[in-house]
């Protein structure tokens, strides 16, 4: 794994470095999320729609039903599921 040293701004920035931002495909105007961690932080690029859409239609097509639809939760109490 490769650790790389950034200087933080005066403004609590930090410059993702090009080889990074290409490879996960952070985009100038796009987001990203940050998770605190216990022993640090994540960031995370976030997903246009367009891509969210595809790769659910992708993970759908792979599990080929194995999973119910959406609204099949829709009648049940979970609850009461998991105390069973």
């Amino acid at each position: 794994m490769v650790k790389l040293r950034l200087k933080v701004g005066p403004k609590g920035q930090i410059i993702i470095p090009k080889p990074l931002r290409e490879a996960y495909n952070i985009v100038e105007g796009g987001s990203v999320i940050i998770e605190p961690r216990e022993d640090g932080i994540l960031i995370r690029r976030v997903m246009d729609i367009d891509e969210l859409i595809s790769w659910i239609s992708k993970r759908r097509k792979k599990l080929k039903g194995i999973v119910g639809r959406l609204g099949d939760l829709v009648e049940i109490d979970l609850e009461w599921e998991f105390e069973k």
